[in-house]
């Protein structure tokens, strides 16, 4: 019979890092409250909670390795807003920044969760950052906690 390693909710005695964009702040701070809210259902304690503000997305792989480095997190979100624009400046910092989460978890063993937002409006946005469990810091919140207690179960 094959293992199988269901997802784990429980976010009790976890410490979870969170690196915030300023860049598009008005989404920003939204997908920040989601996610700290997302952490409070899941049973993380607040002062377990850690975050970090980085000037903007492009800067999120760089705060998500230093934050995986202290050891002291078993999971770093990293939330941002990426909003197309006139110029193709958008798939450049999108890809820069998923091959540099993909690469901190790879390169640490800490589960880096890419909540950045790619979108084509402010209003695609907006709808992505409403108040509830739909909001995407909420869901990266239960995709930190998801890989949080895999790495554990892993290790």
């Amino acid at each position: 019979m094959a293992v199988t390693h269901t997802e784990n909710l429980d976010g009790s005695g976890l410490s979870i890092a969170i690196a915030v964009a300023r860049f598009n702040t008005l989404v920003t701070e939204r997908l920040l409250a989601g996610a700290l809210e997302g952490l409070k259902d899941l049973g993380v304690a607040d002062e377990s909670v850690t975050v970090a503000w980085v000037p903007g997305s492009f800067e999120l792989p760089f705060a998500a390795r230093r934050l995986a480095e202290t050891g002291a997190y078993q999971a770093v979100i990293c939330l941002g807003c990426v909003i197309r624009g006139e110029t193709a400046h958008n798939e450049y910092i999108n890809h820069a920044v998923a091959v540099g989460l993909q690469e901190v978890g790879a390169s640490t063993g800490v589960p880096a969760i890419f909540g950045l937002l790619t979108v084509d409006t402010l209003e695609q946005a907006l709808a992505r950052a409403e108040d509830g469990s739909t909001n995407k810091g909420y869901e990266a919140a239960q995709a930190a906690v998801v890989m949080a207690n895999l790495r554990r179960k892993l290790t």
